[in-house]
């Protein structure tokens, strides 16, 4: 009951705090940087495979249409239901534009301009390029309607107030864009933005402050509170070295979920490489394969 008591302190104060930087700050306007982009629907098909939409937007045990929404997350703040994101104009995305959907991703914004829960990782969209979200939204209008209304989150209080997010947002959220780091290789930095954005590694391989925002200083070292009370494992260069992994047997085993000694990658893991990294082309996991193994930053 004490933690209770603390969490709902912090989140008083987080909230005090954030809406204060808002009022002196303002909230972000994005600006309209895609809207004259054509995108190519294959290449984001690609896409929403990297970026985890299918395993979050489509319930395949229930029986659920192609991302017209989700199962159901448990997390230590409630239960989460990815909504649906079919193009139906009622339930979905359909009465959508392609700036809305850029701003969703790159704000956490609706386009009623309410603040999204951090369950959906625009945390991490926030780093697509421009072409990215054109192509990603260029393939979203191809996949056949849906009328699934989404489900409610189910959240505990005081995590069910959305208003608070906009102070959480002012608190923990940075919307830039990636940026390459010229002194490394081409294959490094496609592996470092397919890590810490679409491919969003670090929402379960990286450890979360009480109020849920990721601790970038332990970034990738591993995690708790994963659905099913799973634990990830640290994916640093020097944990991952020690456990045998190479480039050549990490990138084989997000395609195929196998570990150095044989072993099956299961669990979350396994759901994760079976709608997404298995669907990768050879150079996407090398390059991840790559930066994993030789990214300083997580030293």
């Amino acid at each position: 009951m004490r933690n209770i008591y603390l969490v709902a302190a912090a989140v008083i104060v987080a909230v005090t705090v954030g809406a204060a930087a808002t009022i002196f700050r303002g909230n972000p306007v994005p600006e309209n940087v895609v809207a004259t982009l054509e995108g190519d629907p294959d290449r984001g098909a690609y896409f929403a495979r990297l970026a985890g939409c299918i395993a979050c937007h489509t319930n395949e045990s229930g029986g659920g249409d192609l991302l017209a929404g989700g199962p159901p997350l448990k997390t230590p703040f409630g239960t989460f239901y990815g909504p649906n994101i079919t193009p139906d104009p009622a339930t979905g995305l359909g009465a959508w534009s392609l700036n809305d959907f850029a701003r969703a991703l790159r704000h956490g914004i609706s386009p009623e301009g309410e603040p999204y829960y951090p369950a959906f990782p625009y945390t991490f969209y926030s780093k697509f390029t421009d072409q990215d979200i054109a192509d990603l939204w260029a393939a979203m209008k191809t996949v056949p309607n849906a009328d699934t209304p989404s489900k409610p989150q189910d959240l505990k209080f005081p995590f069910d107030q959305r208003w608070a997010l906009r102070g959480w947002q002012n608190l923990f959220f940075d919307s830039e864009t990636f940026q390459d780091d010229p002194t490394r290789s081409e294959s490094w930095n496609r592996g470092k933005y397919i890590v810490t954005g679409p491919a969003h590694c670090g929402a379960c391989h990286t450890p979360r402050n009480p109020l849920g925002a990721s601790d970038a200083e332990l970034a990738l070292h591993g995690a708790g509170g994963l659905p099913g009370g799973e634990r990830s494992p640290p994916i640093t260069p020097s944990v991952l070295g020690e456990r045998g992994w190479t480039e050549n047997n990490l990138a084989f085993g997000l395609r195929f979920g196998t570990k150095p000694n044989g072993d099956v990658l299961g669990g979350s893991m396994g759901e994760v490489i079976r709608d997404g990294t298995s669907w990768l082309f050879d150079e996407d996991l090398r390059a991840i394969a790559h930066y994993l193994l030789n990214n300083d930053d997580t030293e």
